[in-house]
Parts: C-alpha cells; structure tokens; sequence
C-alpha cells in the first residue's frame, strides 16, 4: 500500500515542484472594458480575464500582489493597466495580446486606488485614490513620471473619464458634484486647474447665489449700525468664511449619477431626480433639457434615473433600474425617450466598441451582452452570471480517460438551488450530494454530465445541513446538521439511497473527516466540534462496517440512532481550538490547524481503549506561516496534506514532516481568502473556489515527479480498480433509472388529511401530513406508536384516573363560585400542575418586583429634577422669591428674586471700581498741576485763576445736578452713586462699554436690594401687624362669647405666595391617604391612652376639695365682672304657689328678690354695652392698622414699579452696549477676514506672478531654439525630385461610423506617420530612383540631405506646436494674475469702506435718554369739570390736527437730518477742497521741477532723431576705432616710459652717493652749531626772565578787563530775556494739556 509503506526520500522527495494556473472561472464585479474591436477584459479575485468576442477564447493574467483593484484599457495601444490593492498600491500596464509588463507605476498612495482613465490621445493615465489622500495624479505612463498631481480632500469620486477629443480635459462627477479638471502644459510643466459646475436645484431650476465674500445687495440700517455678511456675524475669519452659508439658505441640488463626452466637447449629466443636463465644456454652463411626453407612454414603466449613459450620433443611450435600454433623442433643448432594447436583469454598465460596432451591455449580476448594429441587429449573450457566489465545488469521478482529462466541474449555485448549503461527488459512480438550509439532501445524476438531474430527494431533519462528506470509497454518505446530528447514507443508488441511522455530537460541527482502506472492511469516521465556552475543541471518532446498510437494524435503535456501543464512539477533547482537523490514514494520529495562532499540530491516539474523554495533547507543532483560520484537507491517497487559510495561500505540505514543498496565491484575504478547494483522485488537479471574490481557480502541477508521484499513482490504479465494478454497476443503474420529478423551488409537499383510528385508544387521531415529515421525526413516530401499542392497558387506566380526578376538581369549582369574594380562590390555583403555578407566582413576583423597580425608577428621576429645579430656583437664590398682599385690597407686591454674585463678578466689580479710582486721581493730579503751573506763570492774575475755578466748581456741581434724563435711568432716587458711571457720549473704546456694563449690572444689583430692604421691612411690618390682630382677636372672641354674638372673626394669615418655603415641606393635613401605622405603633398608643384616662379617673375620684368646689361655688373662688351676664338669682320656693295664698314675709321676700333682678339686669345692660365698645373699638383698630399698612403697600407697590421700570432702564442700556459690542466684534471679524484673504491672495499674487516669470523666461528660452531652429531649416536647400511622398490613407469607414470622427492624432500616431514616411524615403532613396548620368557620391550626399531636411522639419512642427502651447500658457497665467490683482485692489477697496464704516459706528453712539410723557386723551372716561365755557367740537378735529403736527414733526426732522448731512458735505467738501488745493501746488511744483530739469544734448538727439540707433552704431563704430588709436598710442607711451624709469633709475643712483657725501659733512656742521648755541645761552638767561615776567603781567590785566565786560554783558541779556518772557506772555495764552 502507498500509503502505509515508509519513504526514505523525506521531504524533498517533491523537491522543485510547483503548481499553475489553467484557467479562472469568475463574473464581473466591475465594469467591463474593451481591449480592441473584438476582446473585452474585467478584473476577477486576483486575475484579468480576457474574452475573444468571437471565438470565445479566454486569456488569464494574474496579479502578483493579491487581488486586483480598478483596471482601465487604452485601446490605441492595446494596453490594460490595473491596481493591487496591498498598502502603498502599485499601477501595472501589460501589453494585449503579449500581456507583457511595459511598466509599473508607484505614487504615494497608502490605501487603494478608485479609478483609472487613459486618454486616447497619448501616454496619458489619470488615477484617483479616496482616503486619506483624495489625489488625483497624471501619469506618462510611458516614462513612468508622474506629470502633475493635486489633491482634494473630502472630495470622493464615483467616475473620471477624459474628454475623447480633448485630453487636456478631464471630468470627474460624485453623487453630489460635477468637475471639469483642465491640464495645462507649459514645455515639459503639466498643472491641474479645477473648475467646480453649479448644478441646478432638484426641481431643474436655478439659484441666484450671491458672493458671499463681497456681497452687494445688503440692506442698510442708519440705526443699528452696518449691516454686514453672515460670515462675519458667524465671527469666521478663516477660509471657512468664503463658502459658509446657514442651514436656512442650503437648498437641494440634483445628484448627479453618470456623465457622457460628446464630439462637441460638452457633457451630458443623468441625475437622479431624473433631469438630463447638457454642461458646456469651455464656459460650463448647465442646461436642463425639456423631456417631451409621448401621447402613448410606456405601459407600466417609469424610467426614473439614468445608470449608464452612451453617447451616440443625435443623443445617448440610457439603462434604468428596469431591465429597459432607452435611446434619448436629443434636438433643440429638448428630448425623446425610446425604446432601443430590452434585457432581462438591470443594466449597470454600458460601453460601445472602438469601432462602433457593437455594445457591450452588462447587468447587476454580472452577465454580459454584445449587441451587435447593423441592418439585422444581433443580441448575444457572452457571460452568464450566477446569482452569487460559487457556494461548493468537486470533482466527478472519472469514468474513462476522457473525464481525466476534461476534469468535469459540478458546481452548486443558487440558481440551481435557492438554499444549497454543501457538494460532494460519490467516488463510487456519477452521482452528487447537495445539502441545502431546509434539511434536505437532493441526490443528482451526472452520468450526463451536461445536464445533471436529480433522482432522488432524503429530507433528514428540519435544521440546516453544514456538511456533506462522502468516504474515500463511496461506501457511505455522512450528513452533518447545524443542531449536532450526523446521518450515515448508504451512497449507492442502486439502494436508493438508505438512510441506516445516526448518531449525534457536539453542535457546532467545524469538520467531518473520514479514511476508507483498501483492504479494510471498516470506515473511520472523526467529527471536529467547537466548544465556545470553553474555548476546547472536541473529536468524536466512530468507526462503521463496510456491511452496516445490511445489519442497520441490529446497529440501531427504534429511533434510528446508532448505539455507541456497536460503532465504538469515542470522545477526545483539545486544551485550544481547532478550525479544521483530519485523520490519518495510518489511524494513528490527527492534523489539526489551530484557530487562534498559526501553527499545525498532529496528536497521536491512545492505544488503549478508554470509556471516559481523553485529553490529547500536541505531539508535532508546525508553524503554517499563513494567517487567519485555516483548514486542512487530505488528499484521497493519504499522502498530500493541503491547508488553505484566509490569507489567500493554498499550501501542499508533506504529510509526514508536515513541510511545504508547493504554494500557490490564488486568492487574497482582501476577498477573506479561500473558501474551500477539492483534489482529484489522482492528484494532478486542483479546484480551488474563494470566499467572496466569486472566483474560481483551476490549477495543476507543473513539474511533479518523484518516489511521491509514482506512490500516488500507483495508488490512484488500485483505487480505479477497486472501483471499477461498483461504478459499472452504479452507472448502469443510473442510466437505467428514471428521474425523479421533484420541485426544487418549494421546500414541503401538500398532501389530503387522512384519519387513523387507534384501536387500543378506541378514539379518532386526525393526522396532518401537510407539511413533509422529516425523516427523524417519522421515526420518532414510529417508535411512539410501538410504545403506545405495548402500555395501552396502562394509558387507560391512568386516563380513568384523570376524569375522575378532573370532575372532583369542577365539583370543587362550582362549591368555590358559590363562597364569598373573601372567601374565593382564584382560578389558577385548582390547577394540579404544581410546576406551573409555582412557576405563576414567580411570574407575578417578578412583574411586582418590576413594578416597583420601575416606580421607584420614576420616583427617583421626578425627585432628581425636583432637586435640580428646587436647587436652581430655591436653594441658589440668595433673596428668595415672595410676596406680600394687602389686607383689604387685591394688591399684590412682589420682591425682585436674585442670586448671590460670584466671586468672579466681585473680583471684576473691585477691578472696574479701582480702576475708576484711579481715573479720578489721575484727573485730579492734572487739574492740581496745571493750577501749579498757571499760578507760577501768571502771579499777577491770580484772582481771576481764583474766579474762573469758582466758576468750574459751581460747573461740576451742576453738572453732578444733572437731571435723570441726561443719565438714560431714574437710579438715583433709589440712592444709587452713580459718579463712577461714564457718560454716554464718551463709551467709544471697548473697554469702557465692557466696564460700563459691569457698573450698570451692579447699579441694578443695588436697586434691587434697596428694595428688597423696603420690602423686607414691609413683611416684617405684616408679621407685626397680623400678631396684633391675633392678640386682638383672642379678647374679641371672649367678648362674642359673653354676649352670644354670632358674628366671625375675621383673622389675616399669610398665604402661599407670602411663604413659598411652606410649598416645599408637605403637611399631615395634605395627605388625603391614611397613614400607615405598623401593628407595635398602634398597639403602644393604645396602651398609653388606657393608662392616661385611668389616671384621670383616680384624679378626679380622690379630689373631694374639688368635689366641693364645684358643688358650692361653681368651681371658683370668686365671682369675676365678665361672669355678671351669666349669674341668675334663683327663684324663691313660694313662687310655685298662687299669688293670694303667699304671705306678707314671702311678698317682701318677691320684693326683695325684684330688686335683685333688676339691679342684675341694670349691671347686665352696663356691661354689655361697655363690651361692645370695647368690641367696636377693637375692630375699628385693626381696621385702621391694616389699612394704614395697605397704603403703606401700595406706596411700595409704586415704588417697586419705580424699581422695575429703572432696572429696564439700565437693561436697555446694557443691551445697547452688548448690541454695540457684537457689532464691534462683526466688524474686527470682517476686518480680520478681509485682512486674512488680501494676505492669501498677496500670496497668490506671488505665485502668480513667479509663474508669469518663469512662464516668460522659458518662452524667451525655447523660442530662441526655435529660431535657430527654423534657421538651420532655411539654410537647407533641397531640389526636389519627380517621386512624391505617399500620404497616409483616411479610414473613411471608420470615421463615418464612429460618432466622435477624426480625433487629434496622438504622439503614437505622429510617430508612426513619422515612421511611414522614412519608410516612403527608403524606397525613394533606392538607386533606381537615381537620374541617368548622375554621380552615386552626388546621389548619396543628396538624399542625406533630403532626409536631413524632413527630418528638420518634423522637429520645426513639434518646436511650433510647443511653442504655441507656452503661448497659450503665459497669456492664461497672465490672464490669472491680472485677475488676482483685480481682487486685491477690490479687498484694499472694501478694507477702506469697512473702516469708515467702523470709525462712523464708534462716533455714532446710542444713547438713552429719558423724556417727559405727553399727554394722552383718554376714550370712554367721564371726568367731573365746569363745562360753562366749554366749546363741543369733533374728535375728528382734533385727530387732523395731531396728525398735522405728526408730519410736520416728521418733516422738521427730515430737514434737521437733511441739513445735517448738507453741513457734513459741505466740511467734507472744503476739505477736499484744500486736499484739491494741495494737490495743486504739488502738481506746480513738479511742473516747474519738470521745466527746471536739465536736458542735455543726448537727450535732445535722441528726441530728435529719427534713426538713432544706426547713430549710436555708427558712434559706436568711431569709438571702437578711437580706442583702438587710443590702445596703440598707450602701449607706446608705456614703452617709453619704461626707458625713462631706466633712465631715472641710474640717476637716482647717482643722487644717493651725493646725499651720502652731504650727510657726512651735514653732521660735522651740527657739532659746531651746537657748541655756538650753549655759548649764547650761558651769556643772555637774565634778560630773558625779565622779558617773560613782563609779558605775563601784561597778560593778567587783559584778562581782568574782559571778565568785567562779560559780567556786565550777561546783566543786560538778563534782563533783555525777562522782559521778552514777559511780553511773549502777554501775547499768547497758556497751552497747557489738561
């Protein structure tokens, strides 16, 4: 056996083997392109497919780099650039059909590039990249440079095309924007100017937008100050300030989806609110084309938007959302929509061929049409795309030597079937597996492998299938479900497909792996299972006999489970998890790929049996060098070991050493890598499907050979052979059988409801049979019947005990309806199922705990607010809010709430206080110094300086006397100081409009708290005044009670707005509910209560003093004036007898008793009347009190209104100042604006101007190339001869049929004319082209020359065109810089107005001023008068007259203003007058400079001569020739100068030895000199003294006689100076700065 038998070759027994790709199997995800006229290519996973039109032939290029970005093609040079997608991103071109590499192109892009566009005219590529960079880049792709680049960040792009006439345009369009990028070319300089299109609004119309920057149309205000932009109110002062708009002047504008060239250079734009625009493509203007109904609009279609757009002659092609091709009908503004062709899915992208004839159209799915024109227009399909992605792949087992070659490919797909999950082929015969989401495995034929059918369908269980896993031998079919269960499937189909039973596992099943021998009769099987939470894998391993499908009966349960026993399951569990796992051939150890780090182990199995799990630990650790999970595959021969990961790398490895010896990147992990990949049986061949790349790579071995190749081959044989009879067998089976015709669309099948009778039940069990059974539950039913069928004795007698049980229930029931509601149980609790009503109770006691968790939630977040609010409102007021009414009257008076001031504001008061202080020192100081130096300066008027300060005091006191309205407010009569205020005309700088409203907020703060003190000491006066009527009110009462009035006692109490902390604590007499009081409470309040009254009653028994008391006296001691009016003198006992049988001592005893009565009633009458004087005295003081304080109340209510109408006052102020301040502030941020962009555009004026510079410099420099150019070129004669040059032939064809024509020929183009036409010179430069006679030397030399010539003239065009191309450069860029400068100019001119504008605003101030109110007639108030002398007249009358003053008024003002501004034009016009005047004497004074200018007889020639420049060549000429002269002469004066110096030299000689000679004797005669001198002296020294003290004395007295003269000089200038000071101060007054 092959794979049993030890190799000694080790791991480089495959050593130089390698791996290749046959083809690639893929759809567009992209769009498609055209290469030539008959080959398009799309970019699929990590490969450029190439598609012959015609034959249908497909080319592969792969990508090195992983998987392939944007591709563009470039049809003139048939070249296809594309783009990896690693970090930092290259750009490739190959060549068609070499595919070739002509470049690689590397940027400075970091992520990916969005697109990619040839021109058609040149070595042109432009390349967008989206973040971070936003660049867009123009490449020579031929010379491998980037020639320009710009970025724009924010900015994203959906589509970039270059105009096809015009590839100095570049046009790039996202969802909300439109750009037209022109490419401006200065010799070998390339720049990118951008120009944005304003697009229409979405209903079609235009926005008249205004500059922003320099806006013209704003409205002015004379009152509140300038007006300025909405930027500057913003306070944006960056760039952000050029394009801000609010959200309330954004409106939306139209969408564009796709865009079109047309051989006009315009664009056509579809949108997506359904508009088709026309944009100019020199101007940009956006012209919104008219669409014209039709009288028959298309039935049931609404094309919406465009999502593609062609151009052709007289309009476009447009593809919609609805399968439909239209043709858009162009003419005149206006539209026609036709129907040009209809496809089955939508069309997302369309494109014509170079030559117009044909268009390629492809769909959403990826499907591809060429629609060929012409007079019998042709549709053919060249892609049929699938819905999705590839979802399983595997080889059919070869049969014949043909399907070892052709290697057929099943493929499940959801067109095939809607929810395939899993594929596998049965090695045993032409037959497939397909397990779907439903739970049902459909059973295909391929014996026909062009049109597989499906025989037969096993629908297994209701939960999804995962895995389907055929053995090496196709014995078995093992069936893996998403709820833990494997099925075993006999996988013949001559069985039809048995289903023998299952056993279950783990949930999560990550792998099935199965080995099959030869020569063993057995199948072992091994299921790799997750265990998440535990972070373990586990492996199940059971082993099935090749004979199970005959003995599945004994091998299984009624249930169709598979005993554990009989198939010897064994469990295995792993410390880390695996993501793929298989079993050795050998059984003797596992391959696992773990999940989380990348390494490969095998474990070896234990030997011995064991009954619990088994912990494996690694014994061989491999590191995959491949990232992300991976799987592990075994080849059928045991062998090979694949693994493919998420990176995109398949890697065959030994499965001995585990080292890889092949790898093969056909996938990368930007598509997440490889999905899955099957090996054939003889191991040549390789499929290899990606996860969402929606590729598929076919690949085989290259070189491989070796001891390995000849082992699996040798095996591949043996396993044919083995197979051979089987697949015979099967196949002849498969072709006979006929095919099962069952839905593939639907998941159940509808049957009739059938009745069955249970005859052990004697009832009737209806059977729903609806819906498809699965295949374990009819087992499970099956078992349930035998079981019914073997306890039915039993299940009767328990149903006997069940009704007999259930009436005793309904008996109690009726009893329970009959109780009391007390008395009442639910109806829950008859229930027996004590489960469910312990689970009930729980149910309650959750929702009441949810209850009251969500009540206590809520309690909590009102009580919360109600902190927030009480802490906002209450408890951070350091004056609380209240009020105070009035006794008798509804007069309400509140105090002012305020807040506590932080120590900030207090901090800043000090500050503006202090430094106000110091202000009136400094002023102080000045006054002091100036009245120090006029009293040193001007003594004689010292009691006129004495007057004139009198005068000033009594100045300032009148101005601090000033009334209220010069101030704006009446704070002053609340004794608010208000010296530190400035005044109102002098707030110009911000600083002191922010002190002074710092000032007046603490003006207000004081006006507020005099009041509150008034009110106060009124609330206090209320509290007194409601204690004494309380203390009144008590006699009062007592007086009611003595004479039994029935009158009520009128008691004052302050209410809840004169309290409002009483609002915020809640009383007992609030709460309506009875408070609770717990069962110890109640029972020790009882107790006490027993306690207290028992003690009372011992009291009151054991008193007999009290007893007496009330027995004698009444209860007291003495009788009190107030109990008079209830003492009655009793009756005498007689008087129940008659009058005529009383005696004379009982008739003076009735006398007496009389007396006593009404003495009683005398007293009575005394004291009542005494106590209702009392009564009404006391009345009539507490009414006179309360109503004393009620006036008092209403003076402080006008007081408060008094106080209220100052704190408006100043609030108006200060929101004057504020409003002041803001505007202040618009205008620093306008002015900071202006200032930042004339700062930008001096910056653009520099650049501007530096690249009109060099722009110059290298014009100067290549047009004087060009002039000798052009020079070389005349000097060049040549003689033509008889031959002409052919020219080059016009595709007329062509050019008719292609709506573009002629396009600009390109460099490629002249080149290969160029080429054409030296070719044309070869054959005229032939010999026989020669003239007869002629010398072949003369011939030869004639036709280099000839050629040198058209050669020279080639390099003049190209030099011509460049040079007009710097022509046209220079004139833009100074075009641009005239512009920038136009704009500077325009800023310095705004800056001007908006500092006049900010000068006027901050001497035009705002002030407040108080005026006195007129008088106002009132309507419909009767007034007490003397209407004696009164006249009746109409209101009318009077109403014209107000009216009349009114305008009059109004016109008095309008004059008043009118001459205010005529005096103002007037100042400003002798203003400019004198700057006239000025200007003037500046202009005469330049005149007479200009005359007095010295003109010389140069100038005067050059004025006057007409050909000056020949003069000054001419005196040029003289004067070289002078110098010349005046050379020759010099070096002849040099000569003889040098003979003279010679001449000199020797005589010079001569001198020194004579002035030695006299030296000599020199120094002999200055000896005798000397000797003579010291005689002279020793004889003349006395006389000599006497002549110097001489001459000193002299000296002393002259010296002594002009210091006197000097001393009296300096009196008289002295005193000169004096009386000059004095008479200069006489004449002019003191300038002193005060």
């Amino acid at each position: 056996m092959a794979q049993g038998r030890e190799r000694d070759e080790g791991p480089h027994s495959a050593g130089g083997s390698s791996l290749s790709v046959r083809w690639v199997q893929g759809f567009p995800k992209q769009n498609v392109h055209f290469v030539n006229d008959n080959t398009i290519c799309y970019p699929c996973g990590n490969f450029v497919i190439f598609i012959n039109i015609e034959t249908k032939k497909k080319t592969v290029l792969q990508c090195s780099n992983g998987i392939v970005g944007v591709v563009a093609t470039n049809i003139p040079y048939e070249v296809v650039a594309f783009s990896d997608r690693k970090l930092k991103p290259l750009i490739y071109i190959y060549s068609f059909p070499g595919l070739t590499r002509r470049t690689k192109l590397k940027g400075n892009v970091l992520l990916d590039y969005t697109l990619l566009s040839f021109s058609y005219c040149g070595t042109y590529l432009a390349s967008y990249s989206s973040l971070p960079e936003f660049e867009l880049a123009l490449w020579n792709w031929e010379s491998n440079i980037i020639l320009c680049k710009k970025s724009q960040p924010g900015m994203d792009v959906n589509q970039m095309s270059f105009n096809p006439m015009n590839w100095r345009q570049l046009c790039l369009s996202s969802p909300s924007t439109v750009s037209v990028w022109t490419i401006e070319r200065s010799n070998q300089e390339h720049y990118f100017k951008a120009r944005l299109v304003k697009l229409p609004l979405e209903d079609g119309s235009f926005f008249n937008e205004t500059d922003v920057v320099f806006p013209q149309s704003l409205p002015k205000d004379l009152i509140y100050g300038p007006v300025l932009p909405l930027s500057a109110i913003a306070g944006l002062v960056g760039e952000e300030a050029e394009t801000f708009r609010p959200k309330d002047d954004l409106y939306p504008l139209l969408h564009p989806t796709m865009h079109c060239w047309t051989p006009t250079s315009d664009l056509y734009i579809g949108c997506e609110e359904g508009h088709l625009l026309v944009i100019n493509g020199d101007t940009l203007k956006v012209t919104v084309l008219n669409k014209i109904e039709e009288e028959s609009p298309l039935d049931r279609r609404n094309f919406i938007s465009p999502v593609t757009l062609v151009y052709q002659k007289e309009g476009v092609l447009a593809s919609g959302i609805d399968g439909f091709v239209y043709s858009f009908i162009i003419k005149d503004g206006s539209y026609v929509i036709e129907d040009f062709l209809e496809i089955e899915r939508p069309v997302e992208h369309m494109m014509f061929s170079p030559n117009y004839t044909m268009l390629l159209i492809q769909t959403d799915k990826g499907s591809v049409y060429i629609y060929t024109l012409g007079e019998k227009p042709i549709l053919n399909k060249v892609l049929d795309a699938c819905d999705g992605n590839f979802q399983a792949i595997d080889f059919i087992t070869p049969g014949t030597e043909h399907f070892m070659v052709k290697n057929i490919l099943l493929y499940a797909s959801e067109v095939y079937f809607k929810q395939a999950t899993v594929l596998a082929c049965c090695p045993s015969s032409f037959s497939a597996a397909v397990g779907t989401e439903s739970g049902s495995v459909y059973f295909i034929s391929v014996y026909n492998e062009e049109t597989p059918q499906v025989m037969h369908k096993a629908f297994l269980s209701e939960s999804s299938v995962q895995h389907v896993v055929y053995d090496q031998r196709g014995i078995f079919l093992l069936v893996g479900t998403s709820e833990g269960k494997v099925f075993v499937i006999n996988a013949k189909s001559s069985s039809s497909f048995q289903i023998i039973g299952f056993t279950e596992v783990a949930k999560d099943i990550v792998q099935i792996s199965t080995v099959s021998l030869l020569e063993t009769d057995i199948v072992e099987v091994m299921v790799l299972s997750s265990l998440l939470e535990a972070g373990r894998s586990r492996l199940e391993m059971f082993t099935l006999p090749i004979l199970l499908s005959q003995v599945s009966t004994t091998f299984t349960d009624e249930r169709g489970r598979l005993k554990d026993a009989l198939i010897h399951k064994y469990l295995y569990e792993l410390e880390h998890t695996l993501s793929s796992a298989v079993f050795d051939f050998q059984s003797k150890q596992i391959y696992g790929f773990c999940s989380h780090v990348p390494y490969i182990c095998s474990y070896l199995l234990p030997k011995e049996e064991h009954i619990d799990i088994y912990i494996l630990k690694p014994y061989q650790k491999v590191q995959s060098r491949q990232y992300g999970p991976g799987i592990l595959y075994l080849s059928s021969h045991g062998l090979l070991l694949l693994t493919i990961a998420k990176c995109g790398i398949l890697c065959i490895r030994d499965v001995y050493t585990l080292e890889t010896f092949a790898r093969c990147r056909s996938h990368s992990h930007q598509g997440h890598g490889i999905q899955s990949m099957r090996i054939s049986m003889d191991g040549q061949n390789i499929l290899v499907n990606g996860r969402d790349d929606g590729t598929l790579v076919y690949l085989k071995w290259k070189r491989f050979g070796g001891h390995l190749a000849n082992d699996i081959l040798d095996y591949y044989q043996k396993l044919l052979i083995f197979l051979s009879s089987t697949m015979d067998k099967e196949n002849d089976y498969l072709s006979r059988t006929p095919k099962a015709s069952i839905d593939l669309a639907s998941n159940s099948e509808h049957t009739k409801r059938k009745a069955s009778t249970d005859s052990s039940q004697d009832e009737l069990v209806l059977t729903d049979v609806k819906k498809e059974i699965p295949w374990i539950q009819q087992k499970s039913q099956e078992a349930i019947k035998k079981e019914v069928n073997l306890f039915s004795k039993k299940r009767k007698e328990i149903k006997k005990g069940i009704k007999a049980l259930s009436k005793t229930i309904l008996n109690m029931m009726e009893e329970n309806d009959k109780l009391e509601n007390i008395a009442k149980l639910d109806q829950q609790e008859f229930g027996l199922d004590l489960e469910a009503l312990e689970r009930l109770h729980e149910e309650s006691q959750e929702e009441v705990a949810k209850m009251k968790k969500d009540v206590e939630m809520h309690n909590l977040a009102k009580s919360y607010l109600a902190e927030l609010i009480k802490e906002e409102c209450w408890n951070s007021m350091a004056v609380k809010g209240r009020a105070l009414k009035c006794f008798h009257i509804p007069c309400v008076v509140e105090n002012f709430p305020m807040k506590a001031r932080t120590a900030e504001e207090l901090k800043e008061l000090e500050r503006v206080l202090q430094q106000k202080k110091i202000e009136a020192e400094c002023l102080k100081l000045r006054k002091e110094i100036v009245e120090a130096q006029s009293g040193v300066t001007l003594v004689k008027k010292h009691h006129e300086e004495d007057d004139e300060e009198e005068e000033e005091e009594d100045k300032k006191a009148e101005y601090s006397n000033l009334p209220n309205y010069l101030l704006g407010s009446l704070s002053t009569d609340f004794g608010v100081d208000t010296s530190f205020l400035s005044s109102q005309l002098e707030l110009h700088s911000r600083e002191e409009k922010i002190n002074q409203i710092i000032l007046l907020k603490d003006i207000i703060y004081k006006v507020k708290t005099a009041f509150n003190n008034e009110f106060d000491a009124a609330y206090k006066q209320k509290e007194f005044e409601i204690a004494r009527v309380k203390e009144r009110n008590v006699r009062i009462r007592e007086i009611i009670l003595d004479l039994e009035l029935e009158e009520a006692v009128w008691q004052p109490e302050f209410e809840d707005c004169e309290k409002p902390e009483r609002t915020l604590v809640v009383q007992d007499e609030e709460i309506t509910a009875n408070k609770y009081v717990k069962p110890w409470h109640k029972a020790k309040a009882e107790l006490l209560t027993s306690r207290e009254t028992e003690h009372w009653l011992l009291i009151q028994g054991t008193s007999t003093r009290l007893r007496a008391l009330m027995d004698m006296m009444g209860g007291v001691l003495e009788v009190k004036k107030e109990d008079i009016l209830r003492m009655v003198i009793p009756q005498p006992a007689f008087m129940a007898k008659p009058d005529a049988v009383w005696t004379e001592e009982e008739r003076k005893q009735f006398k007496d008793y009389e007396k006593k009565v009404k003495e009683l009633n005398e007293e009575r009458d005394k004291y009542r009347k005494s106590l209702e004087a009392e009564l009404k005295k006391l009345q009539n003081s507490i009414q006179e009190s309360t109503q004393a304080f009620d006036e008092h109340l209403k003076r402080l209510f006008e007081r408060r209104v008094k106080a209220e109408m100052v704190t408006n006052q100043e609030e108006l102020k200060i929101n004057n100042l504020a409003f002041s301040l803001l505007l202040d502030e618009e205008l620093s941020s306008r002015e900071k604006f202006l200032n930042n962009y004339l700062t930008r555009k001096q910056q653009e004026k520099s650049q501007t101007s530096e690249a009109v510079r060099k722009s110059r410099e290298d014009l100067d420099v290549y047009k004087e190339h060009y002039d000798n150019l052009l020079a070389e070129d005349k000097v060049r004669v040549i003689v033509l001869l008889t031959g002409q040059i052919p020219k080059q032939k016009m595709h007329s064809d062509t050019t008719r049929v292609v709506p573009f024509g002629e396009r600009p020929g390109s460099g490629k183009l002249n080149k290969d004319a160029f080429a054409q036409l030296m070719k044309a010179m070869d054959e005229l430069d032939n010999i026989s082209n020669m003239p007869e006679g002629l010398d072949p030397l003369v011939w030869n030399h004639f036709c280099m020359t000839r050629r040198a010539k058209l050669e020279n003239e080639q390099k003049v065009k190209q030099k011509a065109a460049g040079l007009l191309e710097m022509a046209a450069f220079l004139r833009k860029r100074v075009e641009e810089d005239e512009k920038v400068q136009q704009e500077i100019e325009r800023v310095f001119h705004e800056l001007i107005l908006l500092q006049d504008e900010k000068v006027r605003f901050q001497l035009n101030l705002t002030i407040q001023i108080l005026l006195k109110q007129g008088q106002v007639e009132l309507e419909n108030f009767q007034l007490v008068l003397e209407y004696a002398d009164a006249i009746l007249i109409n209101k009318n009358i009077v109403e014209d007259l107000n009216s009349v003053i009114r305008t009059q008024g109004q016109k008095k003002i309008a004059s008043m203003m009118e001459s205010k501004e005529v005096h103002k034009r007037i100042f400003q016009i002798e203003w400019e007058h004198k700057k006239m005047e000025m200007e003037r004497e500046d202009l005469n004074q330049k005149a007479w400079d200009i005359q007095m200018l010295f003109f010389s007889r140069d100038r005067q020639k050059f004025l006057n001569e007409p050909n000056y420049e020949a003069l000054i060549s001419i005196q040029i000429g003289i004067m070289e020739q002078t110098i010349a002269v005046l050379d020759k002469t010099h070096k002849k004066n040099v000569e003889n100068c040098k003979k003279l110096l010679k001449k000199l030299g020797k005589f010079s000689n001569q001198k020194d030895i004579a002035n030695y000679n006299l030296s000599c004797n020199l120094r002999e005669e200055l000896v005798a000199v000397s000797e003579r001198k010291d005689i002279c002296n020793a004889m003349g020294s006395k006389l000599t003294c006497e002549k110097i003290a001489k001459e000193r004395y002299e000296n002393m007295m002259q010296q002594q006689k002009l210091t006197n003269i000097s001393k009296q000089q300096a009196e008289q200038i002295s005193i000169l100076q004096t009386e000059v000071e004095r008479l200069r101060m006489k004449t002019f007054p003191a300038l002193v700065q005060m």
